[in-house]
């Protein structure tokens, strides 16, 4: 496990991956949908079976992976070596769904989409797991994790400029010239910032405590009943469901409440995610003076009051709606980095008690909670339109439907973001605690017999069978 504090420059090549699997993740919830029904020909209720399914599987494969990434020894790194397996699989699949022509069936989506979800899972579980061993240091996680949201936030910047970019070429401005060239420039992006991060950052060996056991999927449930994982999850399952309704809504909102135009709304996400940027930096620094988990609660009622106070805006004032969302923007990231460096803590502390190294469960288990959140956040769209809105038809909408939009959209984020708030009100893994458990391991690690050569060995065939008792 490394100490001390990463170059800028080492942070900077780790988050090199984020730019293309952000960018690939917002076309493959939004753009790809809309092109397979629209462009494409297949049934719009045929296509979101097929997302919604696949999404299910890809929830249950967190897990059984997480145990082969425990249960995976290899000297070039375990978790590199499976960004290094994600990235064709990627490549091939990203290839296969964006570029897809007329003709193409039912099963075809299903395929390709269950080969993308993987090969997507396989990449950002490894990648997340990887920045907890960069450092072990309490503040220093906070910096890793903040490099990685803020290269997150610059992908989704990226791609959500490519419409423009294309536009402003000539190169095509329909949504199939759109989503061929989002797809192009993830296929080309992606394996250079892949590479760029294997060879520039190193990943460090952890010692495994005595009598240990290769992970399994009881491991898995097991860590689901800590105490300290529960409240975790929670916090992060709610701070990505309030942004994940206000991101579903947000087009709907801003035309239809507050009568912006789209390439107005689309600025003010712009703004948005600009914004997010700044944000990842001051929770980093705020988490350094108070704390993770103060940090946190300070964003989350931020985030509350300024949901709350959205409603509140003039109809068609770019330039007072503007400060809005760079005040809704900051909050955005701090949830996603500072509970992933949260759970490093804690995967310290599971180290020290069961003397095994469970990072790619507990990491496992976040990105389950992300998938859920997001398959969540849909409902807001069924709600809607249970009260009656048309998405096509503006005149079309009950007048309770556009209550209901309001409501959804303000008010519903800034309750589930107080919630979040109360779920790290007591958080018991301070920095003091933290260092004691370091102090703990640094000692029983250095008592214990060097690794030998023969303890790096490949993935065990029965990655899934029991440990002996």
């Amino acid at each position: 496990m490394a100490d001390g504090r990463r170059s800028a420059w080492t942070l900077a090549a780790f988050a090199a991956p984020c730019l293309p699997l952000a960018a690939f993740g917002l076309p493959l919830v939004i753009t790809i949908p809309h092109y397979y029904s629209e462009t494409l020909g297949l049934d719009v209720a045929a296509v979101g079976l097929a997302f919604i399914g696949v999404r299910a599987i890809d929830i249950l494969f967190d897990p059984i992976f997480g145990t082969i990434l425990d249960r995976t020894r290899w000297s070039f790194g375990r978790f590199k070596g499976w960004m290094a397996i994600s990235t064709p699989i990627l490549l091939l699949a990203i290839y296969m769904l964006f570029m897809a022509k007329p003709g193409v069936t039912n099963l075809y989506l299903w395929a390709w989409l269950l080969v993308v979800y993987f090969g997507y899972s396989i990449a950002v579980l490894s990648h997340t797991s990887w920045a907890a061993k960069l450092s072990n240091a309490y503040h220093e996680r906070s910096r890793v994790y903040g490099f990685w949201q803020t290269g997150n936030v610059i992908g989704m910047i990226m791609i959500l400029a490519m419409p423009i970019i294309l536009d402003r070429f000539k190169l095509g401005s329909s949504a199939a010239d759109i989503l061929h060239g989002q797809g192009w420039f993830i296929i080309l992006l992606l394996p250079l910032m892949v590479l760029l991060a294997l060879w520039r950052v190193p990943e460090a060996s952890v010692p495994q405590g005595p009598g240990h056991h290769n992970a399994t999927l009881g491991d898995y449930f097991r860590l689901l009943q800590r105490p300290t994982v529960v409240r975790i999850l929670a916090a992060d399952l709610l701070t990505g469901l309030a942004p994940g309704i206000a991101g579903t809504l947000f087009f709907f909102f801003f035309m239809r409440v507050k009568q912006f135009s789209f390439v107005e709304s689309s600025a003010l996400l712009l703004i948005y995610f600009v914004a997010a940027i700044v944000g990842a930096m001051i929770w980093t620094r705020l988490a350094k003076r108070v704390g993770k988990s103060k940090a946190l609660i300070a964003a989350c009622i931020v985030y509350a009051i300024v949901q709350f106070a959205v409603v509140t805006l003039p109809a068609g004032n770019f330039w007072l709606a503007a400060p809005f969302l760079v005040a809704a923007g900051i909050p955005y990231s701090a949830g996603a980095l500072l509970l992933r460096s949260m759970m490093a803590d804690y995967s310290d502390e599971e180290r020290l008690a069961s003397g095994h190294d469970r990072t790619g469960l507990l990491y496992a288990i976040l990105t389950g909670t992300v998938k859920i959140g997001s398959a969540l956040a849909a409902v807001s769209l069924i709600l809607l339109g249970a009260l009656g809105f048309n998405g096509h038809d503006p005149a079309a909408s009950s007048e309770a439907s556009m209550v209901g939009l309001n409501a959804l959209y303000a008010f519903a984020p800034g309750i589930i973001g107080l919630l979040a708030a109360a779920c790290m009100i007591g958080y018991p893994l301070t920095e003091q605690m933290h260092d004691d458990i370091l102090r703990q391991l640094g000692e029983r690690d250095s008592a214990g017999p060097p690794p030998q050569p023969e303890d790096v060995v490949a993935v065990s065939p029965d990655v899934l069978s029991s440990p002996a008792e």
